[in-house]
């Protein structure tokens, strides 16, 4: 076992050459136009903003869609490839993707995805609340919703500080209280959405 203390939780820029300024876009390999438009437009209510060649491959086409923010999930797709089943779990790997939804949503979001005949799980996450289930390919999709208002801005701060507070708790993951505690060190007022009574999926 190392000896070397962990790498410190703060919302503070490291000391490094540059910074990265957020995410433009995150890219996974599809299977066919068809079936990915199903989920990701259809089912997600995802935007198709931009279809063009993939133009490392155009024998292929990469689908841009809209994830709600201006950021952007891309797919290549080919109408060779059929979806398929199952997750790839090699080091590497996309383990899952998650995308943010409205807390009042919630119970409309498990309304479709049970008429679109989609499996999901429903976890108390501590820091959010998020619902689990996979697209066309067998990739791991969470949709999750902030369990107290954050301003954007003050998200990093407010989850460094929960952190703080938790590992002073000595709790195994950060929970309410510490959420909570977060949001009134840093003079934000602590307004907390109703969401449905769930598990923390600890270890499951």
């Amino acid at each position: 076992m190392s000896d070397e203390k962990p790498a410190p939780v703060t919302s503070e820029h490291p000391d490094a050459p540059f910074h990265t300024s957020g995410t433009d876009h995150v890219t996974v390999w599809g299977s066919n136009e068809e079936d990915t438009l199903a989920f990701y437009r259809d089912l997600l209510g995802m935007p198709l903003v931009l279809r063009q060649p993939n133009l490392d491959d155009p024998s292929q086409t990469h689908l841009f869609f809209d994830t709600g923010d201006g950021r952007i999930l891309t797919v290549f797709v080919s109408d060779e490839r059929a979806s398929a089943r199952g997750q790839r779990v090699n080091t590497g790997a996309v383990h899952h993707l998650c995308f943010s939804v409205e807390p009042d949503e919630y119970e409309d979001i498990m309304a479709a995805l049970e008429d679109a005949g989609k499996g999901y799980n429903v976890f108390d996450r501590g820091i959010f609340h998020s619902i689990y289930t996979q697209d066309n390919n067998g990739l791991v999709i969470e949709l999750s919703a902030d369990k107290y208002e954050i301003p954007n801005d003050r998200k990093g701060e407010v989850l460094a500080t929960a952190q703080r507070l938790r590992e002073e708790d000595g709790a195994d993951f950060a929970q309410d209280r510490h959420m909570e505690g977060a949001l009134e060190a840093l003079g934000l007022p602590v307004n907390k959405h109703d969401l449905p009574d769930a598990d923390a999926g600890v270890g499951m």
